[in-house]
């Protein structure tokens, strides 16, 4: 049975990143929140104005995202789950045009939630083999995130 805090992930998941809905991170990511291992270069995303371009971008690369949380684990204020994604690349993103390739990556993400928003995250999913199966195959100095 899901307790609160691990709720405020599962709606994160759906919410924000299967349907796309920014107001949902106004709601379920703390003005002051850290998002940490998504930014360029290791740099932390904080608080819902900047996140949302961040997921916009990626919605735009990958308009059919769907998120799956395949595990979730709670103990007091945090949540890990681990997480299965399957996308199709049909926009630009990652420093390369368009592939029309499907993609399908894990990853896991521990979160602190605080008054029922996500005060802290800790992500880490697999880009290196997304790009991968898109035919891309960067050294890591060439390697971008989503930040341009």
């Amino acid at each position: 049975m899901s307790t609160e805090n691990t709720q405020v992930v599962r709606r994160w998941f759906e919410e924000v990143w299967n349907q796309g809905n920014l107001d949902a991170i106004d709601e379920l990511f703390a003005a002051d929140g850290i998002a940490r291992g998504l930014g360029e270069a290791g740099r932390d995303v904080i608080g819902p104005d900047a996140f949302k371009p961040f997921v916009q971008r990626l919605r735009s690369a990958f308009p059919d995202l769907h998120i799956t949380v395949d595990e979730t684990i709670e103990q007091g204020d945090r949540v890990a789950a681990r997480f299965s994604a399957v996308m199709t690349h049909t926009g630009d993103a990652l420093g390369f045009p368009a592939t029309g390739r499907q993609v399908q990556v894990q990853g896991i993400t521990f979160s602190q939630i605080t008054n029922g928003q996500i005060v802290d995250g800790w992500n880490n999913w697999d880009i290196y083999g997304m790009m991968l199966q898109l035919g891309a195959n960067p050294a890591p100095a060439q390697a971008k995130l989503l930040d341009e």
